[in-house]
């Protein structure tokens, strides 16, 4: 069995410092850069793109709504075709800098509120793929297992994978419990790798409202902005590999 580990990284805004980004890289097979919305800004998404690299880890664009103050976890109101240019904005400012490195960008995986949003609502995830597919067609979308997202790139003509997350909590809807609820993460590295491998054998996710349900995924996101994020990604690394898991990109380089 064969699995990726992704991060969201690159999240720093001038001297504001978020995660330990060098550490993880160290870890993670794909990383997702914060493109300016949500955080990031070019010196961090240069740096956090040139370590990657050097690593050989494979780099996404991480767009998310223009909200550094609510890190991109507020729905902000706008119009799916607002969302599209905004996501085509962000996108095209990570490929230049990624050129400047130089690096691919591979895919695109929506942050926060937007990607919780695209996940249940269809129209948003549609805008979102046809700003993809317009800016690259050749961009992969990494989605959540089982959302409109996921759904909304395949009808696009995309290239999908889906994730899921190793640090959240699942409602029976397949939805993420929303943060600041009971039961919403999960912090605790052998809770989340013990979770992790009974999926991964059964296809199977515990959820926090009734029985596990069925999802399928190619790639398992650590948030990168967990005080506790390293450990976590290294505890379920080891046990994954442990449990004979081969662990490796979604995507080549």
């Amino acid at each position: 069995m064969k699995i990726d580990l992704n991060a969201d990284l690159g999240e720093s805004f001038g001297p504001w410092t978020m995660g330990d980004d060098a550490a993880m890289l160290d870890i993670v097979d794909s990383a997702n850069i914060a493109c300016g919305g949500h955080a990031g800004d070019p010196e961090t998404m240069f740096a956090t793109l040139k370590l990657a690299a050097e690593r050989g880890v494979v780099v996404g664009a991480h767009p998310g709504y223009a909200d550094r103050e609510g890190f991109g976890r507020r729905v902000i109101p706008m119009p799916p075709v607002e969302i599209g240019r905004m996501i085509a904005a962000q996108i095209g400012a990570l490929i230049a800098v990624a050129a400047l490195v130089p690096v691919a960008v591979r895919y695109v995986k929506p942050h926060g509120a937007l990607g919780n949003l695209a996940a249940r609502d269809r129209t948003v995830a549609q805008a979102i793929c046809d700003s993809v597919r317009q800016v690259d067609p050749n961009l992969a979308i990494l989605a959540i297992s089982g959302s409109c997202l996921e759904r909304a790139a395949t009808e696009a003509g995309l290239a999908v994978y889906s994730e899921v997350f190793a640090d959240r909590g699942y409602l029976g809807s397949g939805q993420l419990v929303p943060r600041g609820t009971e039961g919403a993460m999960i912090h605790d590295p052998e809770e989340a790798a013990e979770r992790l491998i009974g999926f991964l054998k059964t296809g199977r996710m515990p959820v926090v409202d009734g029985a596990p349900i069925a999802l399928r995924a190619q790639s398992i996101c650590v948030h990168g902005d967990s005080p506790g994020a390293v450990r976590m990604a290294t505890t379920i690394r080891q046990r994954l590999e442990d449990e004979g898991i081969t662990l490796r990109p979604f995507l080549d380089l």
